[in-house]
């Protein structure tokens, strides 16, 4: 079981290691509340699961860290425990899904452990992870369902109350559950006032329905940006724990999420991951109440693929209404297209495509298909727009 004692001796542990991340208010993202956000995405190896790996490993004993660990991960906590393991100077094996971002598996190498990629999502990887675990005698370092891993995760609320005392609301991202159950202990140990709440992906809420059913139970598939918190039941412990010191879980969509993710690098200069923004999700969409309350959101990695991050940007765009897509049937003759365009540019809106169709079988001879794409200012903006084509031109046109 969980102790403060446990909790101040991974602080200890990890004394040296882990960074004492920033906590910086963010009134650009929330003017009108308290807001706060713990950088964990600016960690070393750009996560807080270079806590618990590292806090796990320390604990070992010189013959099982003799026989090297196993570990599986979507990327993060495979990345935090070889890094432990190369400090501690021990054999890794490391089973990451195969559908894992390329960075994170190429990062993982790089701090020397020994990657396995197996087809499936992280509960296909754990399960290969603790074959490996029987067959060779390797420590599994579990990701989130060990007392030791939690621990180290709950030294982060430490940081945060030493911060920020008067803390009222902490909103913490969950996936397995090994983040949240360490931070809600240390929290609800320390200051039993504070409000902690969850947050998951809608496509992967495996905490959320255990929750609702009062069990854990594997949902069928689980489909989300966050990769980082994209699992399919929550852990033993951590159903247990959460369902004792954690107030609420709520979830969010995947366009909140990259509208969080956009709205983290414009407004604060910061990188943050699916899983890592999910809390600044919550807060932003109206899930959690922060009005008359010190709200802290965990912004928990920062390790987002690159090859992703520019379909993340424009559905964030699209989310906050600065970037839209038209179909306008307009007469299929000279002139149109510039007078749609020129009533765009009076409105102060930017033509980035065009496309114009004048084959689609849903319009008769006479007319054709305009598709504009169009930087905006907001979702205001757009319907303005649209009003002017429709009642100014005359012109059928809907956003797609």
């Amino acid at each position: 079981m969980l102790t403060l004692d446990l909790l101040y001796q991974a602080a200890f542990a990890l004394n040296g290691v882990a960074r004492v991340t920033d906590l910086i208010r963010a009134p650009r993202l929330f003017p009108d509340d308290d807001v706060y956000l713990k950088t964990e995405n600016l960690q070393l190896t750009g996560s807080f699961k270079l806590r618990g790996a590292y806090n796990k490993i320390f604990r070992l004993s010189d013959e099982e860290k003799a026989r090297g660990v196993v570990a599986c991960s979507a990327g993060n906590h495979s990345q935090g425990v070889a890094l432990a393991a190369q400090r501690a100077g021990i054999d890794a094996q490391i089973c990451i899904p195969d559908g894992a971002p390329i960075s994170k598996v190429e990062a993982t190498r790089a701090y020397g452990a020994q990657v396995i990629l197996v087809p499936g999502v992280y509960d296909d990887a754990y399960e290969r992870a603790v074959q490996i675990a029987k067959e060779t005698g390797r420590t599994m370092i579990h990701p989130f369902d060990d007392d030791d891993v939690i621990a180290g995760q709950g030294t982060i609320a430490l940081e945060i109350l030493n911060a920020l005392p008067e803390m009222d609301v902490c909103i913490v991202p969950v996936g397995g559950g090994g983040l949240i159950s360490g931070m809600a202990f240390a929290i609800k140990s320390l200051k039993p006032g504070c409000k902690v709440i969850g947050v998951q992906a809608a496509g992967a809420a495996s905490m959320r329905h255990a929750f609702d059913v009062h069990k854990r139970e594997a949902l069928t598939r689980v489909s989300t940006i966050a990769d980082g918190i994209a699992v399919k039941m929550p852990g033993e412990k951590t159903f247990d724990y959460c369902s004792r010191y954690v107030d609420d879980i709520v979830t969010v969509t995947d366009d909140e999420i990259a509208s969080a993710i956009l709205s983290l690098m414009e407004q604060q200069k910061l990188v943050a991951e699916g899983a890592g923004a999910v809390a600044v999700a919550a807060a932003m969409s109206g899930r959690v109440d922060l009005k008359g309350r010190r709200t802290v959101c965990l912004v928990s990695g920062g390790n987002i693929d690159v090859t992703i991050l520019s379909r993340v940007i424009t559905r964030g765009l699209m989310m906050q209404g600065r970037q839209v897509e038209l179909e306008i049937e307009v007469f299929d003759r000279p002139r149109q297209l510039a007078r749609v365009s020129a009533l765009v540019a009076e409105l102060g809106a930017n033509v980035v495509s065009v496309e114009h169709d004048r084959k689609n079988d849903s319009t008769d001879l006479q007319h054709c298909l305009l598709r504009l794409g169009l930087e905006t200012r907001n979702k205001t903006h757009i319907d303005q727009i649209i009003a002017a084509i429709r009642n100014d031109l005359g012109y059928r046109c809907e956003e797609l």
